[in-house]
């Protein structure tokens, strides 16, 4: 019996092991892929209204592979979730998380706030770099928004005061622009939820403000793919963010790793945490890179990993059959890019081929 046990600790162990050694590859990799948090309409010339690369040449067979690649590292992880090594994983996040969660709201403030003066302190952005204003009100509204957040009671006013910037930004540059930027109306619906202490609809504040920022990253790595060219000359400025891969296959593997783990942020409770860990780690690493201009740009959407990393609710309800994972990856993926390109010759008349 004991050599029965013995060798049971051995083999787990070595399942432990194997496992963390994978992940902590898969992340070194990861960090690598820096130019995929660095928002490229911040540092380099962009034409949005510009043609799109063809799906035709999207759809090749680099992407065929990439994507291969992420759906067996997406249902390994599914996989992974119920058994011995994934509930060690989640025990040790949540010994390591345990403090922050219990200051979520807070640190969600602090930082919403910090954003807001920061911006008020820049001058002349509405929301983010390259949201341009010369309006006079922006400012003093990003001011009155970070002080709404000093009391629970006014959140629901800062809530208010960044769907009016947001509503701005549409007005002066656009829907499909402002599709970039979602994450910025789910921190809003988070804000004015948790000031008013209601879920929507059974949804969570912090899980609206969660679905908000994976649809942000989807959408945002469908750039990556559409327009590569828009940060060629982020990466001739970087060269050693490529990892010696030419820029065309670097920009179509920063587009599938941000997708699939900004999928998975809308997945179960540890696919999710552990794919908010992977891109915290790639936009912190990002703002060593990129310097202050990232870390404000960014705060807000750190913070909100940070968040689901130290999220530890769980339920049945939250678990999926893990061969619903490739299904799910691969059909968010198709819709949308069909959503992206459509709605841009839609808008723009461009071609989808």
């Amino acid at each position: 019996m004991f050599r029965s046990l013995g060798r049971d600790a051995v083999s787990a162990s070595r399942a432990i092991y194997l496992f963390a050694t994978s992940i902590a590859g898969f992340c070194f990799w990861i960090l690598g892929t820096e130019e995929a948090a660095a928002h490229v309409k911040w540092f380099c010339a962009y034409d949005a209204a510009g043609q799109p690369r063809g799906l035709e040449n999207v759809l090749c067979q680099d992407f065929e592979l990439l994507l291969g690649v992420a759906l067996l590292w997406f249902f390994s992880g599914c996989v992974v979730e119920r058994t011995s090594p994934g509930e060690l994983v989640v025990r040790s996040l949540n010994r390591f998380t345990e403090t922050l969660e219990l200051h979520t709201e807070l640190m969600m403030r602090a930082v919403c706030g910090f954003f807001f003066i920061s911006l008020w302190a820049v001058g002349g952005i509405i929301l983010t770099p390259e949201l341009k204003t010369t309006s006079a009100l922006v400012g003093p509204l990003q001011l009155a928004i970070a002080a709404g957040l000093l009391s629970r009671r006014t959140m629901p006013l800062s809530a208010a005061g960044i769907a009016v910037l947001f509503a701005l930004a549409v007005r002066d540059y656009g829907t499909f622009h402002l599709a970039d930027y979602p994450i910025f109306l789910g921190f809003a619906a988070y804000l004015a939820l948790t000031g008013f202490q209601k879920d929507l609809f059974g949804v969570s504040p912090l899980d609206v403000v969660r679905y908000a920022t994976a649809v942000t990253l989807m959408w945002a790595s469908i750039e990556k793919w559409a327009y590569p060219e828009w940060s060629f000359p982020l990466l001739i400025e970087h060269p050693g963010i490529t990892l010696g891969f030419n820029n065309e296959f670097y920009m179509r593997a920063a587009g599938m790793v941000e997708f699939t783990l900004a999928f998975a942020l809308a997945w179960t409770p540890l696919v999710r945490r552990i794919a908010a860990a992977m891109l915290l780690g790639m936009f912190i690493s990002a703002c060593f890179e990129f310097g202050k201009l990232d870390v404000i740009g960014h705060s807000a959407i750190i913070v909100v990993l940070v968040a689901i990393v130290s999220d530890t609710r769980q339920s049945e309800s939250d678990y999926r059959t893990p061969w619903l994972a490739p299904a799910g990856l691969c059909a968010a993926l198709t819709v949308t890019l069909f959503a992206y390109y459509v709605g841009h010759a839609a808008i723009f008349n461009t071609t989808i081929l």
